[in-house]
């Protein structure tokens, strides 16, 4: 019974070697980094898979794909297909390979001025109204809470909060409740606001705090030539006061010119400081205020000077660790390149935030700003020759480093799907 035990326990050891040992054999190394999908682009580098010796070959499912050697392969025209293994003339791997339209963009840079308007009037606070029974907020004690939309009073629409006063002072006077719809998440919420006569103004109140519209900086990260599609910042503006994204009506962005640099240090991130004017004419509009960045069309050229030409793009898997550059501007409008490395960077298969980590390197951008500062969010990330995302974060306690975005998540923001086939130019 021991020995029928001892065996036991020696042929468990020695299948527990055999099973850890596998994965470090070359062969079995070489067929484990076998993908199991390739996503490229027409005209890209070659289509390169291992190779497992003399014994194994590779050969493409149909004629779309082409050898250029045993394990290079080019696509003659977009689409889906598959490359195969096989072992005297048996397949032991399948390779799903989707070659895509050439998608490229003109990277951009430039500091850009965003000014945008709500949906309906955002509340970013409460304040005490003091009338005949006391002193209460009647916005508070509707439930109004902050960061909610009002987006209707009596079933009107509110786009601006001039639309608001008319409204709480006829109410007021005829001592009527008002109706009022919100937006509260993703909820739509019905209460009742009671308006009270504040006695040092002789005015009706409803205790709110209220907003319409936000402005700041930020920087171009690419637009598409042919439909005019932008992206900027690469994250999702919120309110300074609630701390919560902006639910945009519309918006617009203007040409912003850099006037100095409050340099970030460890535990202060430093900070862009810019001037633009709401007067001037805007460069696009803004359509969306999302995770990866505010969107929308441009409704003039705009150029950096730099990189004025379409660039392809990488996909995630695409991106390396390594030397990269950056465009963006530290002084007046003029779009400069610096150096950065790409730390690292997660291959992604569904959209995120925080792609990739980046170090600024350059010694004359790390002298001006000490690193990334606020108002640099959205500055393109280029790498061998293709827009590969942008900034979107610092880290506090180390300003020469942050997060970036990967391009594909912005464009498909923008409304740009890579992964859509194109149509041809007639």
């Amino acid at each position: 019974m021991k020995h029928t035990n001892k065996i036991r326990i020696l042929t468990g050891i020695l299948l527990l070697f055999i099973i850890t040992a596998v994965p470090f054999f070359t062969p079995v190394k070489q067929y484990l980094s076998i993908p199991d999908e390739i996503v490229t682009f027409m005209n890209q580098a070659p289509i390169k898979v291992p190779a497992l010796g003399d014994d194994v070959t590779v050969n493409a499912a149909d004629e779309t794909v082409q050898a250029i050697d045993p394990s290079e392969f080019y696509a003659k025209e977009p689409g889906n297909s598959q490359l195969v293994y096989e072992a005297a003339g048996f397949p032991i791997k399948k390779v799903n390979l989707n070659v895509l339209d050439d998608i490229k963009v003109i990277p951009g840079g430039q500091s850009i001025g965003v000014q945008l308007h709500t949906l309906g009037v955002l509340v970013v606070g409460h304040h005490l109204v003091k009338g005949e029974n006391g002193s209460k907020s009647p916005g508070e004690s509707a439930d109004i809470k902050v960061g909610d939309v009002i987006l209707k009073i009596n079933g009107k629409p509110i786009k601006e909060m001039a639309e608001v006063k008319p409204y709480v002072e006829k109410a007021g006077k005829n001592n009527q409740p008002l109706e009022v719809t919100l937006k509260r998440g993703k909820e739509t919420i019905e209460t009742t606001l009671n308006p009270v006569m504040d006695e040092k103004t002789n005015e009706y109140r409803i205790g709110l705090y209220i907003r319409d519209s936000a402005a700041g900086i930020g920087t171009m990260t690419f637009y598409e030539p042919k439909s005019k599609k932008y992206g900027a910042l690469g994250h999702v503006i919120s309110d300074m006061d609630t701390q919560k994204p902006i639910q945009i009506h519309n918006g617009k962005i203007l040409q912003s010119n850099v006037t100095s640099i409050e340099k970030g240090n460890s535990g202060t991130p430093g900070e862009k400081q810019a001037k633009f004017s709401v007067k001037d004419d805007k460069l696009g509009t803004i359509t969306k205020n999302s995770p990866f960045g505010i969107f929308g069309e441009l409704t003039k050229p705009i150029k950096n000077d730099a990189y004025d030409k379409p660039m392809p793009i990488a996909l995630s898997h695409q991106v390396k660790e390594g030397p990269a550059k950056i465009l963006t501007v530290v002084d007046g409008e003029k779009v400069e390149e610096f150096d950065v490395e790409i730390v690292s960077s997660v291959p992604q298969k569904y959209p995120a935030t925080k792609g990739m980590i980046i170090q600024i390197t350059d010694p004359k951008l790390l002298k001006k700003t000490g690193g990334i500062v606020q108002g640099m969010s959205g500055s393109p990330i280029i790498q061998d020759g293709k827009v590969v995302g942008a900034v979107t974060h610092v880290f506090v306690n180390d300003p020469t480093s942050g997060y970036g975005v990967h391009i594909e998540w912005m464009l498909q923001e923008a409304g740009i799907n890579i992964y859509e086939k194109q149509e041809k130019a007639s």
